[in-house]
């Protein structure tokens, strides 16, 4: 996806060859730092050994006239349209997808924009359904994934936010989810547990300890509620008495009842 812009036009696809696998477009950006053409920040930085800045993009070349011109909607030699959305900020060109800019962010979303807010202390774009509705964590988006270490601003894959505030590319989430159910930084239920809690009372009551155990009691912290308190020792789990999760862990080292010594 990637060209070099020099006299003899050597290019890496055919004239007029649209677009790459991340975005639909027709042009080719001219990299400010090597002056290579490529189709997009993303194949330039798989194929080079440094990154594009986006927004030092000053020229780009058409798809179809081969003509190099200043960064703009439509090539000025054969009025080929480079993107149906183009922001003059980002450099993006591609299909519309309800894309807007958010100054806040500093990067290209996609919307629509009336579906979103910028939660100023998250640093980040939400859905409105989240507004007043999730735990802020300051710059939490400038933090990268938990599980794939990569990126989570400026990433093209959608941030899931966790209850507990954190965020995970969806795609990670999605993953996590198949081994567990915690969030990986801070050990908060990653997703509502309550119906698999009270499946869980069920299986406690219908599997009782032997009995040098029943009288035994545990000292546990609630990862949910980041509570404490003493409750019966169960192979199964320990229930939390100020939040009802068994998301819990020992705190203390067991004891019996004084009664039953």
């Amino acid at each position: 996806m990637a060209a070099t812009a020099q006299e003899d036009g050597v290019r890496s696809q055919e004239r007029g060859q649209r677009g790459c696998e991340h975005y639909d477009r027709g042009c080719l950006l001219k990299a400010p730092c090597c002056d290579k053409l490529y189709t997009c920040r993303l194949c330039h930085d798989n194929n080079e050994d440094h990154q594009l800045d986006r927004f030092k993009v000053k020229e780009v070349q058409c798809i179809n006239c081969e003509k190099i011109q200043h960064a703009q909607q439509t090539c000025e030699e054969c009025s080929t349209l480079f993107g149906e959305y183009y922001c003059s900020i980002c450099h993006l060109f591609d299909k519309d997808k309800k894309q807007y800019h958010c100054e806040n962010c500093g990067i290209c979303r996609i919307g629509p924009k009336e579906d979103f807010f910028h939660c100023l202390k998250c640093n980040l774009c939400l859905a409105m359904n989240l507004q007043g509705k999730h735990k802020c964590i300051e710059n939490v988006s400038r933090q990268n994934c938990p599980i794939c270490l990569e990126d989570i601003h400026t990433s093209r894959v959608v941030a899931h936010v966790l209850p507990c505030g954190h965020l995970l590319h969806r795609t990670c989430y999605e993953e996590m989810l198949k081994e567990g159910y915690r969030c990986p930084l801070c050990m908060h239920s990653a997703l509502d547990m309550t119906r698999y809690w009270r499946q869980l009372d069920d299986e406690v009551a219908q599997t009782p300890m032997p009995s040098e155990y029943q009288n035994m009691t545990v000292d546990i912290l609630c990862n949910d509620c980041n509570g404490r308190s003493t409750v019966q020792f169960h192979i199964l789990g320990m229930k939390c008495k100020i939040c009802e999760s068994y998301n819990t862990a020992q705190a203390g080292g067991r004891r019996i009842s004084l009664d039953q010594q």
